[in-house]
């Protein structure tokens, strides 16, 4: 994408069913647990290269004993940090009791990390937010060892003040007005009052406190907390929580909109964003991880008993499109495949735009995140070449050998056309000096583009245009290229997301200036003001009855018209090939991603009552020139 996204998070939770001697004993390491949740971290870093953190909880520690160790880090390397840090600590004690910590009994009681429940969170900071206090896991702690609350997750709830006032109400006081803080106390609350419910329980039946301790680890009901505390959440969420005891949960959003996936077998329980993560950290096949239900939770007791229960009755399907247009690895089987899917469908659309000139047409993609999708396009203008050779073999009365091998000859020209300098930085802050800096970020390889020649870039797809205009189009015309065609795997992008993608101001959105320049051209600039009006007669509706009336703004154009524009005001006086924006169709989208058909900034149809609320929030924000968070 080559304009950076930001914000979509990534999840691992690992649950250890044998003794720490067992794993010392297989597998030759006495931190095999700290090592698997090294790699389910290091292969989720695509999702979060801003903050990374890490929490363990050993099991059956005696009182006084230290049973919860956790570090966050916000440095240049968050992943590394985590690491080097739990590393040296246990170095430390190894190092001065070199004998002793050949047994795992001694290493688990004396060295910090050394548990059989780890939660593991990668992040990016959203709207400028990195400081340590916002790194997840986040921690609630407490003396009784049942309320010590561990919290990280992949998510954004669109009604934080909502919830924040519910925790007012309920004579909480919360130390911070963030989605974040305000789930985790929200699961505290209830989680406090179960382990009290039980407690008095125990007391009736004559246990001591100490005695009541074990009793309540054991019937203590997550499904039951999960319920209450989630009764008035509105976001898409992939939420993981460890209980001081050893309970542990992954709890997903009734529309699936965030992903979690799942491996069980006698020896461990694994819970990532990312299917391929499990599969290779632990070398198990694609049919042995499962994909968590929408609205489940995947709870597992301290005795290691792992349970999949319904916590909110599932709604409409609808799993965020762009975790397979973009953010998730491109090695998922189905993910890979689906790229390619999108590629191929967008072929006939370019074919229309080179007017079928494939002989003068060079291919090639930006960033690297786009290549799936150009071999799935240049496979589709393969299919279509064969096609063209058989009709021309065909309609010759006689062939010699050179004329066949003239016509076999002709291949698709496809070269890497642009490489990106990852060591180039923009230190300057000086508007004109930086945006020289820039164009400079990508490198282009000269030679192959005659001046007669068609361009063909696939990208992931183009949010802001911001990298397309001050980059990308200047450095491909170096090339003196005829024309440059720029290629979204992903359709328009119209709207903005708030259940975990960085894209809440609409202003910022290229077709959302696209729309709006072309109403100021066609004098219907009315329009603006009286979706303003709408949007604001509808701040106090409750959610159910607040509809996007921000879909109004592009009502009156076609997908082409937005394209043309978008490209016209990308295309700027620096430039001198034509430029052309290409588009996938929502409709093409859906035949290559049947499976996630969450769309939401593509088509306004947000699968939550609160996302509504959202967009024209962020309409009214637009309108009255105000650039805070919508949600």
């Amino acid at each position: 994408m080559s304009d950076f996204l930001q914000h979509e998070c990534g999840i691992a939770l690992l649950r250890l069913k044998k003794p720490l001697s067992y794993y010392q004993e297989k597998y030759g390491s006495s931190l095999y647990g700290i090592q698997k949740m090294y790699l389910l971290m290091e292969k989720q870093h695509n999702r979060g290269q801003d903050g990374a953190g890490f929490a363990s909880i050993k099991l059956d520690v005696a009182p006084g004993e230290r049973y919860i160790s956790r570090f966050r880090s916000n440095q240049a390397q968050p992943i590394l940090d985590v690491f080097n840090h739990i590393n040296t600590r246990i170095k430390e004690i190894v190092d001065a009791n070199p004998e002793k910590s050949k047994d795992m009994s001694w290493l688990k009681k004396n060295a910090p990390y050394v548990g059989e429940l780890f939660l593991g969170h990668v992040r990016y900071g959203t709207f400028g937010k990195n400081s340590i206090e916002s790194v997840h896991p986040f921690l609630r702690q407490n003396n009784w060892m049942h309320r010590n609350l561990i919290v990280a997750g992949n998510f954004n709830m669109t009604n934080v003040k909502e919830l924040f006032q519910n925790l007012v109400d309920l004579g909480q006081h919360p130390k911070e007005f963030a989605d974040t803080v305000t789930v985790m106390e929200k699961i505290g609350h209830f989680l406090d009052d179960e382990v009290t419910d039980l407690y008095y329980e125990c007391k009736q039946d004559g246990l001591s406190k100490k005695e009541a301790s074990p009793i309540i680890a054991e019937k203590l009901n997550i499904a039951k907390i999960l319920k209450r505390a989630s009764k008035n959440w509105d976001g898409g969420y992939a939420m993981a929580g460890l209980i001081g005891h050893g309970d542990a949960f992954v709890f997903r959003d009734p529309n699936g909109i965030r992903p979690a996936y799942f491996y069980e077998d006698d020896e461990l329980v694994v819970v990532a964003s990312e299917r391929p993560v499990i599969q290779t950290a632990f070398n198990v096949s694609y049919d042995q991880v499962q994909e968590l239900k929408p609205g489940n939770a995947l709870i597992i007791k301290k005795n290691g008993q792992t349970t999949s229960e319904e916590i909110i009755p599932s709604k409409e399907f609808k799993a965020c499109s762009f975790e397979r247009i973009y953010f998730s690895r491109g090695s998922d089987a189905d993910i890979y495949q689906e790229r390619k899917q999108l590629g191929k469908y967008l072929f006939p659309q370019i074919l229309n735009e080179i007017d079928g000139d494939v002989e003068n047409t060079v291919f090639s993609y930006i960033p690297n995140t786009a290549e799936v999708s150009f071999f799935g396009m240049v496979e589709a203008a393969q299919d279509f070449l064969n096609s063209r050779k058989i009709q021309q073999i065909l309609s010759k009365n006689s062939l010699n050998e050179v004329v066949l091998k003239d016509i076999l000859d002709f291949k698709i020209r496809t070269e890497k056309i642009a490489i990106k300098d990852a060591k180039l930085r923009t230190f300057i802050t000086d508007d004109s000096s930086r945006d020289d800096l820039v164009t400079h970020v990508y490198d282009v390889t000269y030679g192959v583009v005659k001046p007669k020649d068609t361009i063909v870039i696939i990208d992931d797809s183009i949010v802001r245009g911001t990298t397309l205009k001050k980059s990308i189009l200047r450095m491909l015309d170096r090339l003196h290229p005829k024309k440059i065609v720029i290629v979204s795997s992903a359709p328009q992008i119209r709207y903005p997301d708030c259940y975990g993608i960085d894209m809440a101001n609409l202003d910022g959105l290229i077709a959302f200036q696209a729309a709006l320049a072309l109403l100021k051209e066609r004098g219907m600039e009315h329009l603006i003001d009286e979706v303003y009006e709408k949007c604001k007669k509808q701040e106090n509706l409750p959610d159910n009855e607040v509809i996007n009336h921000v879909k109004e703004i592009y009502a009156p154009f076609s997908d082409e018209e937005i394209s043309n524009k978008i490209a016209e005001l990308l295309h700027g006086p620096e430039v001198n090939a034509n430029v052309s924006i290409l588009y996938q169709t929502v409709e093409n989208l859906h035949l290559a991603c049947p499976k996630n058909l969450g769309d939401w900034y593509f088509t306004g149809d947000y699968p939550t009552p609160g996302g509504n609320r959202v967009v024209n929030r962020s309409f009214i924000n637009f309108k009255e020139g105000i650039q805070d968070r919508a949600y």
